[in-house]
C-alpha cells in the first residue's frame, strides 16, 4: 500500500508520525511519502519536501511566500498524479492541502483531510471546500462532524492523539528534576509560539509580563521551552536584550515536560493551549498577528467566535483567560497569571475544568484515525475490482 501524506508544521508532524505508526501496525508493508517533518521521517516517511517548507502563518505572511508555496503544491500534484497513491492524507495546513486534495480527488485518488479547519470559528463556508476536497475528514473535536454531515459530507471524530499520550497524573517532582528546575519555588511556563513570527510578536510581551510578575512574586522561576534551535537562539537574544536578570530556564524542546512541571503557564493560543489543558496546567492565553492581517480578518467579518482557545471552545465558556491582539498587554496578562499563582480556589476551579475536558478527547485517536483511513482505501480498492 502506498500512502501520500503532507504535514506542514510541528503539530502536523506529531500527528503524522503517530498515524504512520498506527497504520503500519495494521499494514506493515505500507510505504509513505510526501511533506514530512523529522518525526514523520523517523517513522518511515520519505520526504519529498521538509515540513518547514509550509510553516507560514498569517494573511500577509502567506502572500509573501505564495509563489514558492504554489510551486511546491504543483510539484506534489505532478508527483502524485504520475504515481497515484492508494490514499492521500493532508494533515492540517488547509490553505495548502485542500487545493492539492481536490486536484487529486478529481483524478480518482481517495483523499483524507486530517484535522478539520476551524469552520466553527471563522470562514464557515470552508465546509464546502473541505467537502469537495476530501472523501473523509478526520475531526479532533466532538462538535465538528455534525457541521459536515448536515451538508452531506463525511467526517469522523477520532479524538486527539495528544490526549492519549499524556499521563493522567504527571510526576511534577521528577519532571522538574529532569529539567533542572527548582523544587521549592513556583514555576511559570512561558510558551510564545513555535514560529519565528509568533516569537517575535509575543516573546517581548511575555518577557515583560514575567518581569512584572517577578516584582510581585520575587521567588517565581520561569521556564521557556523553545520549539527549535532557531527559536531557542531568538528567545535567548530577547532575554539578553530585554530581561537579562530574569530567573529563567531556557529549554530546547520538551514543552510537554515543562507544562507538566509548571504551576501555571502563559502561552500563545494554539497547540500549546491544548497541551497545557492535557497536563491540567492552569493557563492564561494570548495571541497577536500582524496588524494588517488582523484588520483584514475583522474588517471582513471572518471571525465568528469571541474566544479562540481550545479549552474555552470545548468548555463552552471562559474557562481560561485569553487576550487577543490589542488586549494582549502586560497590564492584563500580569494580573491574570498572578491570580492563578496566588488564588488557590481560582486555580483549582480551572484545573478541574481542564481535567473534565481531557477525558472528552482521550479516546484512542491514532487507532481510530488509522482504521478510518484504511477503511476508505480498502473500500476504493474493492470498488475498483
Amino acid at each position: 500500500m502506498r500512502i501520500g501524506i503532507v504535514a506542514g508544521e510541528s503539530s502536523g508532524d506529531i500527528l503524522g508520525a503517530a498515524l504512520i505508526r498506527a497504520i503500519r501496525k495494521r499494514r506493515p508493508d505500507a510505504v509513505f511519502e510526501g511533506v514530512a517533518g523529522p518525526l514523520m521521517q523517523a517513522a518511515g516517511c520519505k520526504p519529498l519536501y521538509p515540513a518547514e517548507t509550509l510553516a507560514v502563518m498569517g494573511l500577509v505572511e502567506v502572500l509573501q511566500h505564495l509563489p514558492r508555496l504554489l510551486k511546491v503544491r504543483a510539484d506534489l500534484r505532478r508527483h502524485f498524479s504520475a504515481a497515484p497513491p492508494d490514499v492521500f492524507i493532508g494533515i492540517d495546513s488547509p490553505d495548502f492541502n485542500l487545493g492539492l486534495e481536490e486536484a487529486l480527488r478529481g483524478q480518482g485518488i481517495p483523499t483524507v483531510h486530517y484535522v478539520s479547519p476551524s469552520i466553527w470559528a471563522w470562514r464557515p463556508k470552508r465546509v464546502f471546500k473541505v467537502g469537495r476536497a476530501a472523501d473523509l475528514t478526520l475531526a479532533l473535536l466532538p462538535f465538528e462532524p455534525p457541521l459536515y454531515e448536515r451538508h452531506g459530507f463525511k467526517a469522523t471524530f477520532v479524538g486527539h492523539p495528544l490526549a492519549d499520550s499524556v499521563p493522567v497524573q504527571p510526576d511534577r517532582r521528577a519532571l522538574r528534576e529532569g529539567l533542572h528546575l527548582p523544587q521549592d519555588k513556583q514555576v511559570l511556563a512561558i510558551l510564545p509560539g513555535s514560529r519565528g513570527s509568533e516569537v517575535q510578536r509575543l516573546g517581548p510581551l511575555f518577557l515583560q509580563t514575567a518581569a512584572w510578575l517577578s516584582q510581585r512574586l520575587p521567588g517565581l522561576h520561569f521556564a521557556i521551552p523553545a520549539a527549535t534551535h532557531a527559536m531557542s537562539q531568538l528567545i535567548e537574544q530577547q532575554i539578553r536584550m530585554l530581561q537579562p536578570e530574569l530567573p529563567v530556564t531556557l529549554v530546547d524542546g520538551h514543552s510537554h515536560e515543562v507544562l507538566g512541571a509548571a504551576d501555571a503557564a502563559l502561552l500563545a493560543s494554539g497547540t500549546a493551549a491544548l497541551e497545557a489543558m492535557l497536563f491540567k496546567c492552569p493557563m492564561v492565553v494570548a495571541y497577536r498577528i500582524s496588524n494588517i492581517s488582523h484588520a483584514i480578518i475583522m474588517g471582513l467579518g471572518m471571525l465568528k467566535i469571541r474566544q479562540v482557545s481550545l479549552p474555552n471552545l470545548l468548555a463552552g465558556h471562559a474557562l481560561v483567560p485569553e487576550y487577543m491582539q490589542y488586549d494582549a498587554t502586560v497590564e492584563k496578562l500580569g494580573p491574570a497569571v498572578l491570580t492563578l499563582l496566588t488564588d488557590r480556589a481560582a486555580r483549582d476551579a480551572q484545573v478541574q475544568g481542564l481535567q473534565t475536558l481531557t477525558g472528552v478527547l482521550r479516546v484512542g485517536a491514532d487507532e481510530r484515525a488509522a482504521e478510518a483511513v484504511l477503511a476508505l482505501a480498502d473500500s476504493r480498492c474493492r470498488a475498483a475490482e
